[in-house]
Parts: C-alpha cells; sequence; structure tokens
C-alpha cells in the first residue's frame, strides 16, 4: 500500500519533535514523581508561586494551556495533598480562585532548584542561539 507523503520535512520535524518531547518529558518529570508531583502539578504550583500564590482558575488554566475538566483534575489532586485551596470568589459565586497554601510553597522552594538542574542538562545538548530558535520555532508551532 503506497500513501500519499505530502510535505516529507513537515513528517520528518514531527517526528523528530516528538520523540524530542517524549524524551523531556521523561527526563524531566522523573524528578517530579520521586515528590509525588505531575509535570502539569508542578506547573501549576510554579505559577501560583510566581504569580503571588492566588490567580482565578480561568487564569491558571489560561496560563497552562489545558482544558477545564483537565485543569480540575490537577487542582483536585493538589488540594488532597494540601498543596492547594479552591475558594469561590467573593465577587462572583460562580468563579473560584486557586491559593498556593505554605506547604505548597515549601514544596516549590524545595523541588524547583533541583528540577531547574534538569531543565539546564536536558538543553545542554543546544547552544544559547539554538535554544532561542527553538523557543520562536516552538511559539509559532503554537500559535
Amino acid at each position: 500500500m503506497s500513501l500519499p507523503v505530502g510535505d516529507h520535512l513537515a513528517h520528518r520535524a514531527l517526528e523528530s519533535l516528538l520523540r524530542a518531547q517524549s524524551s523531556l518529558r521523561r527526563a524531566l518529570t522523573a524528578g517530579l514523581e520521586r515528590e509525588g508531583l505531575s509535570g502539569p502539578g508542578f506547573e501549576v504550583l510554579v505559577i501560583l508561586a510566581t504569580a503571588g500564590g492566588e490567580l482565578e482558575l480561568r487564569t491558571l488554566r489560561r496560563r497552562l494551556g489545558t482544558s477545564k475538566a483537565n485543569l480540575t483534575e490537577i487542582v483536585s489532586t493538589l488540594a488532597a495533598r494540601g498543596l492547594v485551596e479552591r475558594r469561590r470568589l467573593v465577587r462572583d459565586r460562580r468563579a473560584a480562585a486557586v491559593l498556593l497554601t505554605a506547604a505548597g510553597a515549601a514544596t516549590v522552594q524545595r523541588v524547583f532548584p533541583e528540577h531547574t538542574q534538569r531543565v539546564a542538562s536536558a538543553f545542554a545538548a543546544l547552544d544559547e542561539s539554538e535554544k532561542l530558535s527553538l523557543a520562536r520555532i516552538c511559539r509559532k508551532l503554537a500559535a
């Protein structure tokens, strides 16, 4: 059976991108899993920490780039561990905010330095120009 090839280079780029993503995800989440955290769960904690400790759920969802259902699951898991709390907004009882607890902030402070080292190690094969180009290309593909 023969399939139409289309843009051969696009297919090669996709395959390379997916393999790199899979490899990076394994390398970067291994340390987080030892802490009982998922990649997206840790990302929520970091986003909250850098945003002053509290964000509306819809803002957090937009920053994380995920669905409402997925974020609900992530926040529920983090809340069950005491790392975040959910609170209804006073000005709009239909909306909710997510707050970083003291335990969540301590987790970020403890885990972030090691995670930063893993990120640096994962991208060590690229020089500064390549990192900038990769970031630009990924933003372009995500738009």
